[in-house]
């Protein structure tokens, strides 16, 4: 049993020794999730599983003539609300301001006629020859038409007048929120045609041609740049030595000769805890996550193999 646990601690101490000034990790590539932000079917998949792709590229396509419908109905929205605005803005044609006037002088002989056939019937009930019913039923005829007037003259005073600036306010404010709605509809229809943001790898399509896609599930997988990077660990004692920028040297299983990357990311705090209240030998234990960005010339190593950086 003694003897057992010299070997496993001999063997520990080799390996130590071995990954000693090294940072160990993995290639990785940028994972572009491309998901769906509604539920419809799969129309088409113009490019193929595995091709690398350019920014602006189309991935999928999904049915959109539902959402056609909504758009034109959003814009036919705007249409009116713009047509009604323009009407507040230009006031009432001729023919309205003709009309309100004929109204008016029509008014007025009705109001006159009612005036005279008034005086008419006093006279005959002074004479006995009316009843009070008679003078009551003229007046009220006489007050109608009277009020019939100022009705018409307020009209007609509506039209001369123009629009309320109230009025115009509200209309350009229904204007606005049509142009919103279709913004918005136009944004929902142009989701419907997945584009690839990032230039790069098409890595998966999880979905087939025809089938029903479920709202925020990814419709395509882009790993993004042509060149990994090296996702790695840096112990504790090499951190203050690093600094983004640097150049280092990346080794790749596989390949002999190492490959000089640039630091592109490193994290302030360690990966790993407790990173407080440490003794000297614990916090040779910290790690520190950075990202080793490799040349173009490495675009052909594939994700998830293993990589070792040297500490300068």
């Amino acid at each position: 049993m003694i003897r057992w646990l010299m070997l496993v601690t001999s063997l520990l101490l080799v390996s130590c020794s071995d990954h000693a000034g090294v940072a160990l990790g993995t290639l990785e590539r940028d994972r572009i999730a491309h998901t769906a932000t509604m539920n419809e079917v799969v129309v088409e998949l113009p490019v193929a599983q595995g091709s690398y792709v350019e920014k602006g590229t189309v991935l999928v396509r999904l049915d959109d003539r539902q959402q056609r419908s909504q758009v034109e109905r959003a814009r036919s929205t705007v249409a009116q609300a713009e047509a009604n605005l323009e009407k507040l803005r230009n006031g009432a044609r001729e023919e309205e301001v003709a009309a309100g006037q004929a109204r008016v002088a029509g008014a007025k002989a009705t109001l006159t006629e009612s005036k005279q056939n008034y005086l008419r019937v006093k006279q005959l009930a002074a004479k006995n020859m009316a009843s009070q019913a008679d003078i009551d039923h003229s007046r009220a005829n006489r007050d109608a038409a009277s009020a019939n007037l100022r009705t018409a003259q307020e009209q007609l005073r509506e039209l001369t007048n123009g629009t309320r600036e109230e009025d115009l306010r509200m209309a350009e404010a229904e204007l606005n929120a049509a142009k919103a709605q279709l913004e918005s509809e136009q944004k929902h229809l142009s989701d419907l045609t997945i584009i690839a943001t990032r230039d790069g790898l098409l890595d998966n399509l999880p979905w087939n041609l025809g089938e029903r896609v479920t709202a925020g599930s990814p419709l395509a997988i882009v790993l993004a740049g042509k060149a990994p990077y090296a996702r790695v660990y840096i112990p504790e004692p090499y951190r203050v030595k690093i600094k983004v920028g640097d150049h280092l040297q990346v080794k790749v299983d596989g390949i002999e000769k190492s490959i000089t990357g640039t630091v592109r990311r490193l994290s302030t705090e360690p990966a790993f805890t407790p990173y407080y209240a440490l003794n000297q030998g614990e916090r040779g234990r910290l790690m520190y996550l950075a990202e080793i960005q490799l040349p173009e010339s490495a675009e052909e190593l594939p994700n998830g193999i293993p990589a070792q950086v040297v500490m300068p």
